[in-house]
């Protein structure tokens, strides 16, 4: 499991990713599941899976309860 804020992906990627946005870029190429509030895949960029989006709400609402 990739637990980050930014994945840019440029290879392969297997596995479950959990990120605020990812990009997957010409050569990139993720098998798995992605949970993010973005999801970019560029032309050729490759993405078997499933993806949830995150609601960026709940996140605003947690990160001010942390402060």
């Amino acid at each position: 499991m990739i637990n980050t804020q930014r994945l840019v992906v440029q290879g392969l990627v297997e596995g479950t990713i959990n990120a605020d946005r990812v990009e997957i870029k010409a050569a990139g190429h993720v098998k798995g599941e992605i949970s993010s509030l973005e999801l970019v895949i560029e032309s050729r960029g490759i993405f078997e899976g499933n993806s949830i989006v995150k609601d960026s709400k709940k996140n605003k609402a947690t990160d001010l309860s942390k402060s």
